[in-house]
Parts: C-alpha cells; sequence; structure tokens
C-alpha cells in the first residue's frame, strides 16, 4: 500500500473517481499516490452516506479512522465531494486501499457527468427503489406467489414501507434485446436507484442469438441504468432440465447454451464493473426444483430467493 516513491510528472489522469470521504485527505492520497491529486469539487445526486465499520489494520492506519462512510440511497438527498483525477497507477492504489466491503462502479453525477465511485458491494442493500425486468423466470411463471421477485419486493418494502419500492416488470417470452428496447419508457416515472436485469435463457434459444447481440443489449441497459443515476444488477441465468426443458415454438432450451449465456454475462459484467448475482448454483442438480425443467417450482423460489439475500441483500 505505501508508494511514496512513486513519481508523476506530466502523468495522464484519464480515471474520474468521486469521493466523499477518507481519500479525500491529504495524508491519505500521499500514502496511496505519493502526492496529492487533482480535484473537483462535485456531488453525487440521490443518495446519503451511513457509517461502517473497518476492522482492516492498514486501513485504518492510513486513514487513521475505523468508522468510514459508505453510500445508500435517499430520493432528494445529496453527497457533497470532490472527483479525483487519477492515473492508471493511482486507481489500482485506491481499489487496493477500499475494503470488502465496497466495489467501484460507475456513477451519474449531480452536473450528469459520470466517474467512478465506491459502493456498497452488496448491491441490494443500498437500494431503495427496484426495477426488475427480465423473462417469465423473473415474471414467476409457475409459482402463484410471483417467484423470486416477489418474495424480495416483500422483504425489501418491508425493511421500510415509506421510502422502499419494487417494481417487477419482467415479460414472459422476453430476450435481452426487447427488454433493452422497452426499458427506456419504463423508468422516469418509477425513479429507479437500481435496475436488476434478469437475464433468461431466451436469449440464446434462438438460432442466431449470439455474443454480438448479447452484448449490444447489455450496452444499452447500462447506458440507460447509468442515464437515470440507477445502478446495474445482472441477475441469472438458471440451471436447467435438458431432459423436461420445453420446446417454445422451435427455440431450444439446452444446458450447454445455458452454460454459454452465464459465460458471457459473467465475462461482460467483470470487464464493465457490473454487478452479477449468479442464480445457476442454487438449483445445479436439482431437477425436483424445477416444474418443467426451466420454470422454477415455489419451492425453487425460496432456493433463490435465499441466495439472492445472501449475495446481494
Amino acid at each position: 500500500m505505501q508508494q511514496k516513491d512513486r513519481i508523476f510528472v506530466n502523468e495522464p489522469r484519464p480515471h474520474a473517481l468521486f469521493s466523499f470521504g477518507t481519500l479525500l485527505d491529504e495524508r491519505v492520497q500521499k500514502t496511496l499516490f505519493g502526492q496529492p491529486v487533482p480535484q473537483t469539487p462535485a456531488a453525487l445526486a440521490g443518495h446519503a452516506t451511513r457509517p461502517v465499520r473497518i476492522t482492516d489494520p492498514e486501513v485504518i492506519a492510513t486513514s487513521g479512522l475505523d468508522v468510514h462512510l459508505t453510500l445508500e440511497r435517499r430520493i432528494g438527498a445529496e453527497v457533497q465531494g470532490a472527483v479525483l483525477h487519477l492515473t492508471d497507477a493511482d486507481l489500482a492504489a485506491a481499489d487496493d486501499y477500499e475494503v470488502d466491503d465496497y466495489v467501484r462502479r460507475l456513477a451519474r453525477l449531480a452536473s450528469g457527468a459520470s466517474a467512478w465511485t465506491y459502493l456498497d458491494a452488496r448491491p441490494l442493500r443500498s437500494a431503495s427503489r427496484i426495477v426488475i425486468v427480465g423473462d417469465s423466470i423473473a415474471y414467476g411463471r409457475c409459482d402463484p406467489r410471483g417467484g423470486w421477485a416477489a418474495r424480495l419486493a416483500a422483504g425489501h418494502i418491508a425493511r421500510n414501507e415509506t421510502d422502499n419500492r419494487l417494481f417487477n416488470l419482467a415479460v414472459p417470452g422476453a430476450t435481452l434485446a426487447e427488454v433493452a428496447a422497452q426499458t427506456p419508457a419504463l423508468l422516469p416515472a418509477r425513479l429507479p436507484d437500481t435496475l436488476v436485469v434478469a437475464a433468461g435463457i431466451n436469449d440464446v434459444a434462438a438460432a442466431g442469438n449470439g455474443p454480438a447481440r448479447l452484448t449490444e443489449s447489455l450496452d444499452a441497459l447500462a447506458a440507460t441504468a447509468l442515464a437515470h443515476g440507477a445502478r446495474l444488477v445482472v441477475v441469472g441465468p438458471l440451471w436447467l432440465d435438458d431432459d423436461r426443458a420445453p420446446d417454445y415454438e422451435g427455440l431450444s432450451f439446452t444446458r450447454e447454451r445455458a452454460a454459454v449465456l452465464r459465460e458471457s454475462l459473467r465475462s461482460w459484467c467483470a470487464a464493465h464493473r457490473i454487478d452479477h448475482l449468479d442464480l445457476w448454483e442454487p438449483l445445479r442438480g436439482r431437477p425436483d426444483l424445477l416444474a418443467d425443467g426451466l420454470h422454477p417450482t415455489p419451492e425453487g423460489h425460496d432456493v433463490l430467493h435465499r441466495h439472492l439475500m445472501d449475495a446481494a441483500g
């Protein structure tokens, strides 16, 4: 972590990082970056802060504090801070400094510009208004209780009935290309701070739906989320039972295709620093939790909900 000997002479600073906490401290900057870095006052709308206990001794030694701040969503609130202008090495040092409670994600500033910032590593824990888009599994087909999304909604709203909302806008049969085209019109009235995209097997079940089209859809959804100040969370796909998976109008639902989709989603999310909640493992090898080889039973949705809360809430 100690980088006092680094020298920055006319070094390009291509990275904008919004900070509202200890990274604004000159002593911390000298320890991490070797010198104070250029910064510009900025604000992050739709957020408030809350304390988080730090246990990493190196981080405590650098900041002098064992309680830092993290962001949570709140309509009408605004967090004041500054955009730090960082080199590649600076950004890597900042990533090393932040503890596992944080992840670096792209956010939209009050000015309309975008910048990196460090958010809660569990993406649903700090959410207030959540929109879910996706296909029949997110919609809750084969479960009269509304699937994992309805269970998530019940718990989320119960935590704060006044401010928390969840809108499940999933459409059975939808592909990500269709979701990407429809979502921009759905968000303004709902004021989401978190956009959950449930990626199902529809996206690779039809011939010609390959990685290029998937990437195009995900890029569009990421741009839509950022434009609305929402954090994008990609969920899925599920393990499926080839022997019983239905055949809808020539669509081929196979585990091999689902596995390709899973790897494509993981790779894209990792490359773009987007949250990915993998739903493959909870149902792996459990055909008894699938009503038709593809859609979870009510018990299957219970398992998925618990997994999502452990990973994200």
